[in-house]
Order: structure tokens, then sequence, then C-alpha cells
């Protein structure tokens, strides 16, 4: 019997120690699953977007306004509500980022907010709104559901007028030949570093999906 007791008691300890690291790790996989469906949902609209419009990019498509955001989106994904900002009930009220700082959300209003019938939610500007090559998108992978931490269940990112969902300042020229800003940058460099994205507030935060895109889809931050 007290044999039997010991190991219990150290299968209690072993598990104790591994079993949240587990849940941890199974979480992680959980968000990253569900970003990367939005992601190439959004992506794949984007595409047939050009197509349909015989255009070589989502700007020569017409992609230039929020009331043509708004009519792509309703037109070429599985749209349940439309939102005029970021707000309930597509979106939580507040979001903080990894560190437990407060974050603002606000520089994607001036996009279009939508929910999907898959439960997520995102915002999207019109690809030309900043530089006239991109544009930002704001995705809560569960909506109004917790956590609402930035690099956890919400992300931002850009997008640019070739249908590309990543980081600003990689934009075609830097993904395709590798000319990304600051002399010596590389397309790694431009998306940041898990510091920058866990100390992130609003569209600085981009470096998480950078980091998951730089790992092969992986959030190891």
């Amino acid at each position: 019997m007290a044999e039997v007791l010991v190991t219990l008691g150290i299968i209690g300890v072993v598990s104790a120690m591994t079993v949240p690291s587990l849940m941890q790790n199974h979480q992680r996989k959980t968000y990253v699953t569900q970003l990367h469906k939005v992601y190439n949902e959004l992506q794949q609209a984007m595409m047939q977007y050009q197509n349909d419009k015989n255009a070589l990019n989502l700007k020569e498509a017409g992609l230039t306004s929020r009331e043509c955001v708004k009519t792509f989106l309703n037109e070429y994904l599985k749209i349940i509500q439309g939102c005029d900002g970021i707000v309930a009930p597509c979106f939580a009220s507040s979001y903080k980022n990894i560190n437990s700082g407060a974050v603002s959300v606000s520089s994607v209003w001036n996009g279009y907010c939508v929910t999907m019938a898959s439960g997520s939610s995102f915002c999207m500007d019109y690809p030309t709104l900043y530089d006239g090559s991109w544009g930002y998108v704001f995705i809560d992978i569960n909506g109004t559901q917790g956590p609402n931490i930035l690099g956890r269940d919400a992300f931002y990112l850009a997008v640019f007028t070739d249908g590309v969902l990543d980081v600003t300042g990689a934009d075609i020229n830097c993904r395709t030949n590798g000319i990304c800003g600051a002399e010596g940058a590389s397309l790694k460099d431009v998306r940041g570093t898990a510091d920058a994205c866990k100390a992130g507030t609003g569209s600085s935060a981009q470096s998480c999906f950078g980091q998951i895109l730089n790992d092969n889809w992986e959030m190891n931050y």
C-alpha cells in the first residue's frame, strides 16, 4: 500500500508540473489554427476579387474606399454581422498586450468591421489608405470572448494592394526582392521581435503576427 501511495504521489507531482505546460501549448495551437483560418479566407477572397475584376492588384480592382471594403466583405465572405467600430457586439470593449498593458485598436476605425460565421471578427482598412499601398487589418479570432490579448486571440496585420497579408514594411519589394527599408534589413527583421510583440501597443503589435510568420505558423513567443 505504501508503494502504491508513493507511486500515486509521484504521478501527481509530475502531472502538476507538466499539465499546465501542455494546456498552454494546446491553447497556443488553437489560437494559431483559428488565426490561420481567417487569414486564408480573407487572402483567398482578395485574390478572387482581383481575378473577378481582371485586375493586377486590389487598387486596380477598385478596393479604394470604406464602402468598397464593405461591399467586398459582404460579397466574398460569410458575414453574419457588420459593425461600425471596435465595439460590441463584434469586439471586446478593451484589449491588452501580453505584458498586460492597455492597447488602443482605434487605428482601424477607418475600415469596415464584421463578424464571420465562424465567430471571428475583424476590421479591414482599404489597402490604399496609408502610403497608397497598404492598410490595417485587426482580427479577434473569437470575437468578444476572452482573453482579448494582442498576440493571443487578437492580431494586427497589414494588407497590401497585391492581396497579401503581412506586417507594415513587408511590401512586395521586400517580400520578392529582399529590399526591406533600412539597409541590410531582411524580411525577418521587418516582422519584428518577440519583445516588441509582448509590449506592443496598437498597430505596433503587428510583431506578434510577424513572429508567427517567421516561425512557420507557430506561436513560440
